[in-house]
């Protein structure tokens, strides 16, 4: 049941691509705190408030930005060794 009340809150859940498209809108322009609204004039789509929320949320959530009063800023850094791990890999 709460899982509906959910579905009926939130009408447009983002795709991948989307939250990948803000995150790296994000991680390009890490060295100041941006608005929302700057955001998405930074974004090269445009993209739905509502759906910008949920992905501020996500990423909130799971220790990628910190939202303030000067606005929201990128925060995360891979580790080490994810970084070397996938240094020499090949892609598919």
């Amino acid at each position: 049941m709460n899982r509906l009340k959910i579905r009926q809150k939130f009408e447009r859940y983002p795709n991948l691509s989307t939250v990948i498209m803000v995150e790296d809108v994000l991680k390009k322009h890490q060295d100041i705190p941006m608005k929302i609204s700057e955001l998405k004039s930074l974004l090269p789509k445009k993209i739905m408030h509502q759906t910008l929320k949920i992905i501020l949320i996500y990423l909130w959530k799971s220790g990628k930005i910190i939202y303030g009063p000067k606005g929201l800023q990128w925060i995360y850094t891979e580790p080490e060794h994810l970084k070397k791990m996938l240094e020499n890999t090949i892609e598919v």
